[in-house]
C-alpha cells in the first residue's frame, strides 16, 4: 500500500476533550461518540478514564492505540511505585505518556500509533496538575485550559477563550466544561452522543457528569398521517 492508498483508506477519528484548571481542582471532560471516517461506530464510549486512585486521562486517536496506552500506563505507574516505594507524580505520569507517544509515532509502520492525551491528577502533597501530551510526544503543563488535538478542539477553545476566568471554582469549572462540550457536540460531526466530566481535587477524583443523548422522533405539529 503506497502513501496515496493509505491516505484514502485510513479511517480518521473524531473526539472532543477538555481540561480546565480551577483554583481548587482540575476538570476533565469528553464526549462519547466513536467514529471511523463518516461512520459512527460507537455511541457510549467513555474517553475520560480514571487510571488509578490519583490519575485521569482523556485521549483522542485510534481506539486500539488508546486502549493499549491505558493498559501500559496503568501497569508502568504501578511498577514504578513498587520499585521506588513512592507514588509517581502527575508530571512523571505525563512524561511517561509523552515518551511512549514520541516512540510510537516514530516507529516504522503502515499505520503509526497517533494519540493525543490530557493527563490530570493529584500528588501526595495535595497539589493537582493538568498536562497535555500532543500526538508528537511533547508533554506540557496547562495553566488554564486545553482541548488537545481532538476534532472538537476549535469549538471548545473558542468557547473557553471567551468564558474562562482565572481562579474559578470546581463547581464553576464543571459547568464550563459541560457547556464547552455541548457547544462542540452541536457542531462537530466527530463528537456527540453524550458527555463525561471528572473533577480532580487535592485528595480525590469524582465522576461528576455522565450524560447520554437519546434520539427521539416526534410528529411535526399540524402534520397528518
Amino acid at each position: 500500500m503506497n502513501k496515496q492508498e493509505l491516505e484514502q483508506n485510513f479511517l480518521h477519528s473524531g473526539t472532543t476533550l477538555v481540561g480546565v484548571v480551577c483554583k481548587d481542582g482540575i476538570i476533565m471532560g469528553s464526549d462519547r461518540q466513536s467514529t471511523a471516517g463518516n461512520l459512527v461506530v460507537g455511541k457510549n464510549v467513555q474517553k475520560s478514564i480514571q487510571i488509578n486512585d490519583y490519575l485521569v486521562i482523556s485521549a483522542t486517536g485510534m481506539v486500539a492505540d488508546i486502549e493499549l496506552q491505558k493498559k501500559v500506563i496503568r501497569a508502568e505507574l504501578k511498577l514504578k511505585e513498587l520499585k521506588s516505594k513512592r507514588r509517581p507524580t502527575v508530571r512523571e505520569a505525563a512524561n511517561l505518556i509523552g515518551m511512549m507517544t514520541y516512540k510510537n509515532i516514530r516507529q516504522p509502520s503502515m499505520v503509526p500509533s497517533i494519540v493525543g492525551t490530557l493527563v490530570s491528577g493529584f500528588n501526595e502533597d495535595g497539589s493537582f496538575e493538568l498536562y497535555t501530551v500532543e500526538p508528537a510526544g511533547t508533554a506540557m503543563k496547562v495553566e488554564d485550559y486545553d482541548a488537545n488535538f481532538g476534532s472538537g478542539m476549535p469549538y471548545v477553545l473558542g468557547f473557553l477563550e471567551r468564558e474562562y476566568k482565572k481562579d474559578i471554582t470546581v463547581e464553576e469549572g464543571i459547568k464550563l466544561a459541560v457547556e464547552s462540550l455541548k457547544s462542540s457536540t452541536q457542531r462537530d460531526t466527530g463528537s456527540g452522543f453524550g458527555i463525561d466530566v471528572f473533577a480532580i481535587t487535592k485528595d480525590k477524583i469524582s465522576h461528576e457528569v455522565a450524560q447520554e443523548i437519546a434520539a427521539e422522533y416526534k410528529d411535526k405539529e399540524g402534520m397528518k398521517r
